[in-house]
């Protein structure tokens, strides 16, 4: 394994980790209420931050791929 591997391990863990929590968020609070719109939040709010971790996984692989690793330099 190179070094740009070994840096992309991190990411993918939390990202499958908060995934998870997800699913399980969203499967459970389906199942435990009773009212439409509570189901359907549970599972609305999940998908939310499932998109925007799956987009910040994928920006930080394209950063570690272009060897930009400093991001407070563009600032």
């Amino acid at each position: 394994m190179n070094m740009r591997t070994h840096k992309l391990i991190a990411p993918v863990i939390v990202t499958a980790g908060i995934g998870v929590w997800c699913i399980v968020s969203g499967i459970t609070g389906g199942i435990v209420t009773n009212s439409i719109v509570l189901k359907l939040l549970s599972f609305v709010i999940p998908a939310f931050i499932m998109g925007g971790m799956i987009y910040v996984l994928i920006e930080r692989v394209k950063e570690i791929r272009s060897r930009e690793e400093d991001d407070l330099g563009k600032y």
